[in-house]
């Protein structure tokens, strides 16, 4: 795995799994991001996480995509 994106009810967190997924990502973001990235402190709008994950995986990039979960009072 490069790349780990974990959804959240206020956004998804980029987290840099292997030098392949930190590498991609400073191509795709600003210098001055780059540290928070590695850090996974990054967290990006739902929307964009989509196309940054297709964007990553046409790359080459392995992308685990976790969603949201939802806890049920039910079990």
């Amino acid at each position: 795995m490069d790349i780990k994106l974990s959804d959240t009810k206020s956004g998804t967190i980029i987290e840099p799994t292997s030098v392949h997924g930190i590498l991609w990502l400073q191509t795709h973001f600003e210098s001055t991001h780059w540290q928070s990235i590695a850090a996974g402190n990054v967290k990006i709008p739902a929307k964009d996480s989509q196309m940054l994950c297709e964007d990553a995986i046409s790359a080459g990039l392995n992308v685990n995509l976790i969603n949201a979960l939802t806890i049920s009072d039910k079990f």
